[in-house]
């Protein structure tokens, strides 16, 4: 796109522009991550901005944009003489969400410094980004290892590239800029704490203020130069308005009474280490240099806690984001100072000409209705009923009960899927990956990646001779190079099934059962796991989940499940075989993991039974990895959920078992069931469940 949508003619979405501003201010803040659903310009505003970041002078002919008045003295392209340069804009690098890690870091040519001594580097994206904005679309979807050097990076204002022994330092000081849709899957705390900035964007519910986006997005559509020449005035305003709060901020004055405010703030709201008070403090001054104030007030440090803590009080994917104002408020108010320092006390967040996302169109827009995003704390994650609605012993067959609140979620054991798989980087089953232990060598098919320097070594020695060594010195030709294979883990697709039928109800067991699933997602979520969920109960069964990385999503659909009825089993498996068999297609790579959670009742006809072994045999026949959480309760136990496991060539697990500190029988691996029958019978080798086949999970007593 060569004219960028307008910054000025965003509509609406003040803290999401308040936020991108502030960076602008001080990059010191530490990027920000927009949260949102589509469609809601996040990607327009990123875009919009870069334009608004005033020129940086570089030295000619350097790689890595180094200032000239200061020009890094480790920089790869240097040494550089201190003087002028030139002046360029900003840049804007995008991250693509497939992009390899040489892309992002860089690339060092091994052969070369193998064979000719030279140090060849090429740059990456965090060295085309220094001194500019990095924006990472989707970046809940990049993979971990890719996350962390990001991260890294933009905490240590460098980055290292290091590949056998050789390695290449660089600057890298950018405003990162992250966004998300969290219906896609959430970003592990420990990085939700890495960006400075969180905001949660929506679109307006207003529908004057949706009638004035479409105009606007239309009117530009069908001339961009026309239409950004008609905000010209108001850009070059808040260019200008970026620049006098940069020369301002050396001058801000962060007062006892301010820091003692934020680190209160920080402690009431529970967040984990530091990071949270330094993000709020150089925050808090940004927003004094916007208004153009000297002194950081108390409003400052209201804005800055409501920007800096909601994503650093999530704890696990099923807290609730937002923060509690009300306490918010009490917080400064108890630990509000005398402080003033004269300064005339106007909001920043006041509709104005000048405010902090510039213009809006004039007169005529409507006012935002209310800050987007804001959700209290504590709000539960799907409104489910409240404790106490379990069904009453005894109750059974077509009643339909309401829902009841999963029991509190425990650390499970480990489950994973047999064999060595090359799906995407997770933290569940063994697979062949980029990350982890060496495991050996093979030559390089295409551009040569991690080297396996022995290896490397070793097929060149014996041809030293021929090639006419002299010194010391290794000769390494092209064809010696040797590539090394790693072994690390890969995140799986986890599909529960679950029985909601009357028979699980009836004893009062729904609040188990729903606790024992929240405690798998938490753990698929810790593993970098896709999940589903389908239930079945009545006379069919529910996807009432599709594949998905969102796991907090599913933890929804869980807390309103409602249970009675029948137990159509069968249509669970076969519900639960179609959504494999499309997910094959979809992602190969990605292995699943069948967890069925049930007593292994089957009713509803005569041959409910018969349809449910079928049914399980299918999935046995496909080499489904599968485990049986058994959910049969009592004295007297009729092993139906083991017969069912052994069907599907699996192991069952009770729910006691399923915990980790659990000391009856530890589950190791979840064994495939390839070599198996399918609908083997019991009597299978020491050691293993029931099923004919290769055990779906091994027990040990400890």
């Amino acid at each position: 796109m060569s004219t960028p949508y307008p910054f000025t003619a965003l509509v609406g979405q003040d803290d999401l522009r308040l936020a991108l501003l502030l960076n602008a201010v001080s990059p010191a803040v530490g990027g920000v991550l927009v949260r949102g659903e589509k469609g809601t310009a996040k990607s327009t505003a990123v875009r919009a901005l870069s334009v608004l970041v005033p020129e940086v002078p570089v030295v000619v002919g350097c790689r890595f944009s180094c200032d000239p008045a200061a020009p890094d003295p480790a920089c790869p392209d240097g040494p550089h003489e201190t003087g002028t340069g030139v002046s360029r804009p900003a840049r804007m690098v995008e991250l693509p969400v497939g992009a390899s890690e040489d892309r992002l870091v860089g690339a060092l040519d091994i052969e070369r410094a193998l064979a000719e001594g030279v140090k060849s580097f090429e740059p990456g994206l965090l060295a085309r980004a220094h001194r500019g904005i990095l924006y990472v679309d989707e970046v809940n979807l990049l993979h971990d290892h890719l996350v962390d050097l990001l991260l890294d990076a933009a905490a240590m204002g460098a980055s290292y590239v290091e590949r056998e022994g050789v390695s290449v330092r660089h600057a890298s000081r950018f405003l990162l800029v992250g966004t998300m849709n969290p219906e896609e899957g959430e970003l592990r705390p420990q990085l939700l704490d890495r960006f400075g900035l969180t905001v949660e964007v929506a679109a307006s519910r207003e529908p004057d203020q949706r009638v004035e986006v479409v105009r606007r997005r239309l009117a530009y559509d069908d001339d961009p130069a026309g239409f950004a020449g008609r905000w010209a005035g108001e850009e070059d305003a808040l260019r200008a308005r970026i620049v006098a709060a940069r020369a301002l901020l050396p001058e801000v004055r962060l007062g006892d009474a301010a820091l003692r405010q934020i680190a209160a703030t920080c402690a009431a709201f529970e967040v984990d280490g530091m990071r949270a008070d330094i993000v709020m403090a150089r925050t808090a001054t940004a927003l004094a240099a916007w208004a153009g104030r000297t002194v950081v007030l108390a409003e400052d440090v209201r804005q800055a806690a409501l920007l800096a803590l909601p994503h650093r009080r999530r704890r696990n994917p099923f807290d609730a984001p937002g923060l509690d104002e009300d306490t918010l408020d009490d917080t400064l108010e108890q630990f509000g100072g005398e402080e003033s320092g004269g300064e005339d006390d106007t909001r920043d967040d006041d509709p104005d000409p000048d405010g902090p996302g510039g213009p809006d169109g004039g007169g005529g827009q409507p006012p935002q209705d209310g800050p987007p995003g804001d959700s209290p704390a504590g709000e539960a994650p799907a409104g489910g009923e409240p404790a106490g609605n379990e069904p009453a012993p005894g109750a059974r067959g077509g009643g339909e009960q309401q829902a009841v609140r999963a029991a509190e979620p425990f650390r499970t054991k480990v489950l994973s899927v047999p064999g060595l798989g090359e799906g995407a980087a997770g933290r569940r089953s063994r697979a062949r990956t980029q990350h982890g232990r060496t495991t050996g060598s093979r030559r390089p098919r295409g551009a040569l990646g991690a080297l396996h320097l022995a290896a490397t070594v070793q097929a060149a020695a014996p041809h030293q001779r021929a090639r006419g060594r002299t010194g010391r010195g290794l000769v390494v030709r092209r064809d010696d190079l040797r590539q090394a294979t790693r072994e690390g883990r890969e995140g799986n697709l986890v599909l529960f099934v679950v029985d909601a039928s009357g028979s699980m109800a009836a004893r009062q067991r729904m609040s188990a059962v729903k606790g024992a699933v929240l405690s798998l997602l938490l753990d698929a979520y810790q593993r970098r796991d896709k999940v589903g969920l389908i239930t079945f109960r009545g006379k069919d069964a529910t996807v009432a989940l599709p594949p998905t990385s969102s796991v907090d999503a599913a933890a929804v659909r869980l807390e309103t499940l409602p249970t009675g009825g029948r137990t159509p089993l069968s249509a669970g498996l076969l519900k639960a075989h179609d959504v494999l068999r499309v997910e094959r297609l979809r992602d190969p790579a990605r292995r699943p993991l069948l967890v069925v959670v049930t007593d292994g009742r089957a009713t509803g006809s005569a041959d409910a039974v018969a349809l449910g072994t079928r049914a399980a045999r299918l999935h046995a026949a496909e080499g489904t990895a599968s485990v049986v959480v058994d959910c049969e309760s009592g004295p007297v136990r009729l092993g139906l959920a083991v017969a069912l496991a052994g069907e599907l060539g699996g192991t069952a697990v009770t729910l006691d078992e399923l915990r980790a500190d659990s000391i009856a029988g530890l589950v190791r691996d979840v064994q495939g069931a390839s070599g198996s029958r399918p609908g083997g019978k019991p009597g299978g080798p020491s050691g293993t469940r029931p099923g004919g086949g290769r055990p779906v999970a091994q027990r040990r007593v400890a």
